[in-house]
């Protein structure tokens, strides 16, 4: 019998995968990660939910205190960047350095399994002419987490499995109420477990980083008014700013050095490209001409056509990409994931760097 760990974090999503790999006749052991210091609702009460569904599959159930391993490579490079006037992704950060590598490490040397799953709607194939394991989109393009995986390598990949990743969200829920699982009817939960345990990320920052107030300016450099940190800005707000215009403005730009928040109108918010760094290629292997394919910039923005022009760094000729969209994209946003894919098929992927800041040619 084949045994597998499946990530629990005691929504319906991980509870199916779990109860449907049992059901095909796989040796079932959960595993959560405690991630959050202090109350941290969503882990106090997700663990009590996957204690719940191991007993009632009867199936073994351990837990991993993961709150340093978390508070190191997420709590920290959130503050870090967000002081630092950009806006991390931490979900892709989470899932590398904090989930999926350490619980693959768990597994097999705690546990002796080498295989690991999770209620993740994304799928993996294996490409035996690249030799490369691929991660594709999932059947249910209104829940694929593809993005947020984008930088999982070939050994994880490997063995890895998503139960979920051919079926729709409504499947889900109708399987959870057809093995009788008492998460069949739990809410979903946020997006990012931070914002769930705190109320708001402006909540959870304000932990961490000072008021500073600062000048908010225009493209030339002109005040308008004023802000109380940078940490509480990202590049395409609207709402929040504070200053009455003739028309809408929307942050363009953060200068950590000067402590500025630039804002200006939608046409100034637009850019024509991007350089991104820390790449993973997971489908192909590093391209040294440039390539074409479909961008996505954010999780919930559909991806759009781009070039993507491999740049000579760090002694290595693709450690950084110049990607070129085949139109300028709005609120291109440092810090986030730029994920190419062609078709369902995820190319590679890596983070957005600091664009030139609006006002610099204008000064």
């Amino acid at each position: 019998m084949s045994k597998v760990v499946v990530g629990l974090s005691g929504g319906v999503d991980s509870s199916v995968a779990a109860a449907a790999l049992h059901r095909q006749g796989y040796e079932v052991v959960g595993l959560t990660l405690w991630l959050m210091k202090g109350k941290g609702q969503c882990c106090s009460e997700g663990m009590v939910d996957a204690a719940r569904l191991c007993e009632e599959l009867a199936i073994p159930y351990h837990v991993v205190d993961s709150r340093e391993v978390f508070e190191r490579y997420i709590v920290n490079y959130l503050v870090e960047g967000y002081g630092a006037g950009i806006t991390p992704l931490p979900c892709s950060q989470c899932n590398k350095a904090v989930k999926f590598g350490p619980m693959l490490n768990y597994a097999r040397e705690e546990l002796g399994i080498d295989r690991i799953a999770t209620g993740h709607y994304a799928r993996v194939t294996y490409d035996a002419v690249g030799d490369r394991y691929q991660l594709r989109r999932a059947v249910d393009l209104t829940k694929d987490q593809s993005y947020f995986l984008y930088d999982l390598e070939q050994s994880v990949l490997a063995n890895v499995m998503f139960p979920l990743g051919e079926q729709t969200k409504v499947e889900t829920r109708q399987m959870a109420a057809e093995f009788g699982l008492h998460t069949a009817e739990k809410p979903e939960s946020q997006d990012l477990c931070l914002i769930e345990a705190h109320g708001s990320m402006r909540t959870f920052l304000d932990q961490f980083l000072a008021p500073k107030a600062g000048d908010i300016v225009d493209p030339t450099g002109k005040v308008l008014g004023q802000h109380d940190g940078i940490h509480h800005y990202t590049i395409g707000q609207r709402k929040g700013i504070g200053i009455a215009a003739a028309q809408p403005l929307y942050v363009i730009g953060i200068d950590a050095g000067r402590n500025q928040v630039i804002v200006g109108d939608r046409s100034q918010a637009q850019n024509p490209d991007c350089t991104v760094g820390r790449i993973n290629w997971v489908a192909i292997a590093p391209p040294t001409t440039p390539i074409h394919a479909e961008v996505q910039i954010r999780y919930r923005s559909p991806a759009v056509g781009a070039t993507i022009i491999p740049l000579t760094g760090a002694g290595e000729a693709t450690a950084r990409v110049k990607v070129v969209f085949d139109e300028p994209q709005f609120s291109v946003t440092p810090g986030q994931a730029a994920v190419w894919y062609d078709g369902e098929v995820l190319l590679g992927g890596g983070i957005i760097e600091p664009l030139t800041n609006p006002e610099d040619s204008s000064r």
